[in-house]
């Protein structure tokens, strides 16, 4: 592991990515001497065969041919795309520009033998449109395996400059629901020094979750926690909470957030 991430000892950080994708995040605080404390505040869920919207979704990966561009925006949705195309694509199809946003999608996707490209810096919608196959779209099909829901940035960019949008939304995002005894006992009662949050929905998940089924608690004794996020959008989102430590990571990937939560942590003790 890289010195940069090299020391945490003392440090009890909370973890907020998905259940399925913490394990790498946890080991790596540990191996700095950390004590992660897993609190994951999105749920992914798959699009079922008895989701009316099945039927809908089955179609376009059925005709994906029919795209010129396809876009993968997360590693959740490329986990599912590659399950969905290897079902109905023994031999995927000609012709497409594949494209992921971040270095983790691109990475599941080129594994899966999809030849993707990512943007060479930067990590979201922004970064994605400053992609030289994307500024003249004079009527592209272009094809965006998501989530349901989330920012339209990338799509509206993307018809802005001529392009046909579609979107698959391949799974739903939710918020996890928990007992107020555990809000007290992961929150309120263990003496967290961090918080890692990677988007703005798991921030607005945060503050509904920390507060209790019934909105009892008070979240101001966590406003002054190191709170580590991969975005300055998110930052500013975060001000308007009231958080009042922010540190801006170079982007959500594990390695990067873990890095700008070691340099708060040498800040602090260099105060």
């Amino acid at each position: 592991m890289p010195n940069a991430l090299a020391n945490l000892t003392g440090q009890r950080v909370l973890v907020t990515r998905p259940a399925h994708q913490a394990a790498q995040q946890i080991q790596q605080l540990r191996d700095c001497g950390a004590t992660p404390i897993p609190l994951p505040l999105l749920a992914i869920h798959p699009i079922e065969a008895t989701d009316p919207r099945y039927h809908l979704l089955k179609t376009q990966i059925m005709n994906i041919d029919e795209y010129q561009i396809i876009i993968c925006v997360s590693p959740n949705a490329a986990k599912l795309a590659i399950e969905w195309i290897d079902e109905y694509w023994p031999q995927l199809p000609v012709g497409i520009e594949w494209l992921a946003i971040g270095g983790k999608t691109e990475a599941m996707l080129n594994d899966a033998g999809i030849p993707a490209k990512r943007p060479a810096e930067g990590f979201n919608s922004e970064a994605m449109l400053t992609m030289p196959t994307l500024t003249e779209l004079n009527g592209a099909k272009v094809l965006i395996l998501r989530g349901d829901g989330g920012r339209a940035t990338l799509a509206e960019g993307l018809s802005q400059r001529g392009a046909i949008v579609t979107y698959a939304n391949l799974y739903d995002r939710c918020c996890p629901t928990y007992e107020d005894t555990l809000i007290q006992s992961t929150i309120y009662q263990s003496s967290l020094t961090s918080i890692l949050i990677t988007s703005g929905e798991a921030l607005d998940n945060f503050v509904t979750v920390v507060k209790g089924r019934q909105q009892q608690f008070s979240i101001n004794s966590l406003l002054s926690l190191y709170l580590v996020v991969p975005s300055e959008r998110i930052a500013e989102k975060a001000r308007t909470i009231g958080f009042t430590t922010i540190m801006v990571a170079q982007g959500p990937d594990d390695e990067s957030m873990i890095k700008a939560l070691t340099l708060a942590n040498d800040s602090e003790a260099n105060a």
